[in-house]
């Protein structure tokens, strides 16, 4: 899939800040459970998985890959970026993160080529910075969407 057909811009969100972590998994999640890319229990999947494995999702500084396994409530492939102005703390010491991107993947092989672009995109530690200070949901669409290019 390409990543125009993973990222609807109706699923990108900025918001000002969120209570705690796990209240952070339900902002970011919740427009794939609005758009039925995914069912509720995705939310409570990446959440307990966070509680027995810890943040796995925090791949750098500012940057958090959310996701579950596909039986955990996925309907359909999709992604959601949510950034929170103020941070996110998942664990105690650790640096806030801003970009939440929310995967929902149906099997562990369709979503490899966005996969690759994602990571090629993140690399880049001044993308990430990019997405975290846009302005607008259509300034952080357009970034991914040129990072496919």
């Amino acid at each position: 899939m390409t990543m125009k057909e993973m990222l609807k811009l109706k699923n990108i969100q900025i918001v000002s800040a969120c209570k705690d972590w796990e209240d952070s998994i339900h902002v970011a999640v919740q427009p794939l459970v609005d758009d039925g890319s995914v069912t509720s229990a995705y939310i409570d999947g990446i959440i307990a998985n966070a509680h027995e494995f810890g943040p796995y999702f925090v791949l750098t500084p500012d940057l958090a890959l959310l996701h579950a396994r596909p039986e955990q409530g996925v309907i359909h492939q999709q992604l959601a970026v949510t950034v929170v102005r103020e941070g996110v703390v998942f664990k105690e010491g650790n640096a806030p993160v801003r970009v939440l991107v929310t995967l929902a993947a149906q099997n562990p092989n369709d979503h490899i080529d966005v996969m690759r672009i994602l990571a090629t995109m993140f690399a880049c530690e001044a993308n990430i910075t990019s997405i975290a200070q846009a302005q607008t949901t259509q300034e952080i669409y357009d970034l991914f969407i040129s990072a496919s290019a």
